[in-house]
């Protein structure tokens, strides 16, 4: 995993890697509402993780979830293999131009994964870039809402959980358009 920006707080950080390999309370899951396993990301971990996980996303959808996990939700279920203690599964939008609640369903996203981290007292929490893969967000555009809503976040629980948030990246492109986008400034000491 290689840190490209750390905040001054130390509260986020700003990463390129493979999410399924950090050691971290809780990684995110960008996954598609049947919960059941896909491609990028979900795909990802759900190999890297093991049976366990598909396991009890199986009962998630035999009980509570029967009609899948709605976009902007989250729900947590067993890491399985990986080295993180939790994944956190959420749904993001399908991008649709804009005009059908992409941007309030994203935001939610972020919120709702968080919110599910402070209950389960995960103190460090690692996202991908949600919905900007084949779910078509423009990833300038879902960069400004995670930064924004993850800040917000933040600023309303100051000394709760999480106390650690990263955004992990595949692509060093990727990070360094997040970076851009809200003018974070790469820090050379940590890299």
């Amino acid at each position: 995993m290689k840190t490209l920006y750390r905040s001054p707080d130390g509260r986020c950080i700003v990463a390129v890697g493979d999410i399924t390999t950090l050691e971290c309370d809780a990684i995110v899951n960008a996954a598609n509402s049947s919960l059941l396993g896909g491609g990028g990301v979900d795909g990802a971990i759900h190999s890297a993780g093991g049976p366990q996980i598909l396991e009890e996303c199986r009962t998630l959808r035999a009980g509570p979830l029967k009609e899948g996990l709605p976009p902007g939700r989250a729900v947590a279920t067993t890491a399985g293999r990986l080295p993180a203690k939790r994944v956190i599964h959420t749904v993001g939008p399908i991008w649709r131009g804009g005009e059908h609640h992409e941007d309030e369903t994203l935001e939610s996203c972020y919120r709702e994964s968080l919110a599910v981290a402070a209950r389960e007292g995960l103190a460090c929490v690692a996202f991908p870039a949600i919905s900007t893969g084949i779910y078509g967000f423009p990833k300038v555009r879902a960069a400004r809402i995670a930064w924004k809503t993850v800040q917000e976040f933040l600023a309303g629980s100051p000394a709760s959980m999480p106390r650690v948030i990263w955004f992990v990246f595949f692509s060093e492109a990727d990070a360094a358009l997040f970076m851009n986008e809200n003018k974070l400034t790469e820090n050379k000491s940590i890299v």
